[in-house]
Order: C-alpha cells, then structure tokens, then sequence
C-alpha cells in the first residue's frame, strides 16, 4: 500500500458536514482509511432487498433531523449515509439492513432524543477501514458486486479484516 496525502473533500460537496478520515494508504483497488471515533443516529429495517429496507428507514432518520426528536430540533443533513449490510443473507429470508446519519458536530455529544423508539444512536470507535469507491446508485447488486471484489483483494493480500458485515456508503453528488 502506497501512502498519499488525504483529500476527501471531493466527496462533500452536497452537505454542510461530512465524515473526515485520514488516509492511510491507497491502490489501484482500494484505500486504506482511519476514521475517528463518532456517534451516528441509527434504525433498523427488515427487508428482502436492501433499496426496501433502505428507504423505510431513511424516511424515519429523515423525519428524526427535520424536528421529530424531543426539542423539536431541526439539523442539516450530513454525508455519508451508512448502511450495514450482513453478509450472510438467502434469497428467500428478509435480512435486517442498519441505516445510519451522522449526527452533526453540534449534536456530537448531546444529540436530542429521538420520539421514534425504533431509532438509537451507534458509537462507532476509531478504526481503519478498507474502502472500494465507485459511482452511480447504492442497489443491492452493486454493492455486492463491490463488496465481492474488495473481498476478492483482500483476500489476496491477506488483510485481517471483519467479515461478517460490510457498510455502503452513500454521498449524495
């Protein structure tokens, strides 16, 4: 892996705020790169195909940043929108996709409670992550597609990584 200087800010350009990482190495197949510890509002959907499950619960995060919390606060919305997607999934069972905001830098430590009881907050520690970028929508199948090719590098290059879960993640340009 190659070490560069880090430039994310092409991948922010839609929202106020947006997750800053630092990278720690890149390929012609993938990055390296660490992410400081942050707190994001999350939800849970049970669906057959993640673009279902995806938009049920974007619309329950939506309503939470736009005034349905306690406090009635309305926040901007911020980049990236995680989704964690299990590796394990059969065609003919539902899985549970996790659909993720981060919360603003003003909210960081004190973020409103939510008043949908389906909604939590996640703490995500620090931590490296391998990362595969490319363009267009965030479906099932291209997630896949690149989940399964990031894996096939890694596995060639014997990386030590989680691999029971993966994140898709989505920039809004």
């Amino acid at each position: 892996c190659v070490c560069v200087p880090s430039n994310n800010s092409s991948f922010c350009s839609e929202s106020k705020e947006c997750l800053e990482y630092e990278l720690v190495c890149k390929t012609d197949e993938y990055e390296v790169r660490h992410y400081s510890p942050t707190r994001w509002v999350s939800t849970d959907a049970e669906a057959y195909f993640m673009g279902v499950g995806a938009a049920m619960a974007f619309r329950r995060l939506f309503q939470y940043i736009t005034g349905d919390n306690n406090g009635g606060l309305q926040m901007e919305m911020t980049a990236p929108v995680l989704v964690r997607i299990p590796e394990e999934t059969r065609m003919w069972e539902p899985a549970i996709y996790t659909l993720s905001f981060l919360l603003p830098a003003a909210y960081q430590e004190r973020p409103p409670t939510p008043t949908n009881d389906k909604l939590y907050f996640t703490e995500m520690p620090s931590m490296d992550v391998y990362v595969r970028s490319y363009g267009g929508w965030m479906l099932s199948v291209t997630s896949r597609l690149h989940a399964h090719l990031l894996t096939k590098e890694l596995a060639r290059v014997q990386a030590d990584y989680n691999h029971t879960y993966h994140y898709g993640v989505g920039y809004d340009r």
